[in-house]
């Protein structure tokens, strides 16, 4: 919680006239003990004052307003700080998660993240508004109910004394075995976090298989996991108030048994008792609070940690400069220069990749699944780093260009086709926010996605769901590729962008493309070798390995991988056609 507190930067004076109001409402509040002695010794024992007695039923009530009204304003400033340091953390956190590359993502992992900008935030959130709140208030009871105990009679303050140290050594034991506890526990939600995840994107794999049993139970398994987690630490926790009611009411037993002992014998007055029940009765409310905050604060410490966490995992992907740097016009548009690569804890995913890719060319990717064709590709926006060698664009390392730069540049289509809720227009100007309508319309028809647009009642207005799931899997995937092509990116990645596709649509997008690209440079990775066949350059990847690059005709003859792939997919007649 402590490394947290520079989100309450801008909270200062919240976080001081709050504590002081609740420390004043404290200080009223010792008073009432007080008065109530007086009430029972002065007006009834002693002068039998009736009108003495209303008017101290008066200053009471007045004690009670101030203090109430006093709560109040701490109540306020208590929630003004903790919302505005809850926004704060949750912006800080998304803007963060933003700045990590691919690698800590995966590591990470999206469910957990969720959780950590949800829940975790949350409860920090509500930790700090009790600490504003009663951080200072139920210690500084405590404290000032010892000391008004000891001017009214020092021997019996030693009861509070000793009450309030097996009270405090309770929360501490309590305190020391719930707060890894609570860590755990936030683990566990991550786990559910991604079952409920995979179960919700996955809900016509799970129904086609008839797989919502054995889900059902895999969901059933992880809750009572943390189910048990949870009552093991609530069986620990629910000592707090059982422990402090019966240290606060022996005390309590105690102080009247001897009280009585003192009254008899003149040392002390009935009205002495009563306040100093009503102190130890403060002190055991206190004490409630205090166990109650210590609950709150073991969790919020738990995630406090794991947003901290997020916090301090530096990207190992960064920039190197904001400012636009110089290219080099006659050098190849793309260049890998013996790259390898490999994702953290595993073998090399790509070894020792060489070759050129000119500019304006049309450049066919291909090989077998998890050969390394969509990592190879993300190397180039640096969505990954390169273990060795370089990956260079228009001749200069792409390590050394600022991320606006390199990426302006680059239109790219996922293998997975995503959407975001909004309109169609909305969508398709993510490229370029300054695109005209007939921009757009011309994107659309390049990704052959203008007649079902076109039809719909509404047109680039038509509403986009989540995900784009009121789309079929092909019009999502035209979309993808339209928002890409939208602001003429001088570097076109489709990523296996034509899976979807019939082959007639896939005949027509790459004739359309190569009509509409202009000068830009288009890498098409693909599982198709017709989609690929005229390419003006063709890499073929074997095992995270480059097995041969050219054209169709000459990897058909030279490149064995090649002539694998394409017989499976073409009679051999085909391929000289």
């Amino acid at each position: 919680m402590f490394k947290l507190r520079r989100f309450l930067a801008d909270y200062k004076k919240e976080c001081i006239i709050g504590p002081l109001c609740k420390l004043f409402e404290a200080v009223l509040e010792l008073f009432v003990p007080l008065v109530m002695a007086n009430i029972i010794d002065v007006g009834i024992n002693q002068l039998h004052d009736k009108g003495y007695v209303i008017r101290m039923g008066f200053v009471l009530v007045g004690l009670a307003a101030t203090g109430l009204t006093s709560a109040l304003f701490c109540q306020y400033f208590a929630s003004k700080a903790s919302q505005g340091a809850g926004t704060k953390i949750r912006r800080a956190l998304f803007e963060h998660i933003n700045s990590l590359s691919h690698s800590e993502i995966d590591r990470l992992t999206t469910p957990s993240l969720i959780t950590r900008i949800t829940n975790d935030t949350n409860r920090v959130q509500q930790n700090i508004a009790m600490i504003i709140r009663l951080l200072t208030r139920a210690p500084f009871i405590i404290i000032g109910s010892l000391v008004m105990a000891m001017t009214i009679n020092l021997k019996l303050s030693l009861i509070f004394f000793g009450a309030a140290v097996l009270i405090g050594l309770t929360l501490y034991l309590v305190m020391t075995k719930t707060i890894p506890m609570f860590g755990a526990i936030q683990k566990k939600l991550d786990g559910i976090g991604l079952l409920t995840r995979e179960n919700l994107s996955g809900n016509r794999v799970i129904r086609a298989f008839s797989r919502q049993k054995s889900e059902c139970e895999r969901v059933d398994i992880a809750t009572e996991d943390l189910a048990k987690a949870s009552i093991r630490v609530s069986r620990i926790s629910a000592l707090l108030n059982p422990v402090t009611y019966a240290v606060t009411n022996i005390a309590i037993i105690l102080i009247i048994w001897f009280g009585a002992v003192n009254v008899n014998v003149g040392e002390m007055s009935t009205g002495d008792i009563v306040a100093l029940v009503s102190y130890m009765t403060q002190i055991l409310l206190a004490m409630i609070v205090v166990a109650n905050l210590v609950l709150l604060m073991t969790q919020g410490s738990a995630s406090a940690a794991r947003i901290n966490e997020v916090l301090e995992t530096e990207p190992s992907v960064k920039e190197k400069t904001k400012d636009y740097i110089s290219v080099k016009e006659n050098s190849p548009k793309i260049e890998f220069k013996n790259v390898s690569f490999s994702y953290p804890g595993g073998d090399d995913e790509l070894t020792d990749i060489s070759f050129k890719i000119k500019r304006g060319q049309t450049v066919g990717i291909i090989g077998t699944t998890g050969c390394g064709k969509s990592t190879l590709i993300s190397l180039i926006p640096r969505f990954y780093d390169v273990k060795s060698g370089a990956v260079e664009l228009d001749g200069v390392d792409v390590r050394e260009y600022p991320f606006e730069q390199l990426r302006e540049q680059i239109g790219i289509v996922p293998q997975k086709s995503v959407l975001f809720s909004g309109t169609i227009r909305d969508n398709l100007k993510w490229r370029s926010q300054g695109a005209d309508d007939n921009e757009l319309w011309e994107a659309l028809k390049t990704a052959q996605a203008y007649d079902f647009v076109s039809k719909t009642p509404q047109g680039l207005d038509s509403r986009v769901e989540q995900g784009g799931r009121n789309f079929s899997g092909g019009q999502r995937q035209r979309l993808c590729i339209a928002r890409a092509i939208v602001g003429k990116p001088k570097l076109l990645i489709l990523d296996d962008s034509f899976s979807a596709l019939d082959f007639a649509t896939d005949a027509a997008l790459r004739q359309a493309l190569a009509q509409s690209k202009g000068d830009s440079t288009v890498l098409i990775v693909t599982q198709r070798c017709s989609t690929i066949k005229n390419a003006d350059l063709i890499l073929v990847l074997s095992d995270g390995e480059l097995a041969g690059a050219g054209t169709h005709d000459e990897l058909f003859e030279s490149c064995r991988t090649y002539r694998e792939i394409y017989l499976s997919q073409q009679h051999e007649k085909e391929a000289q056609k």
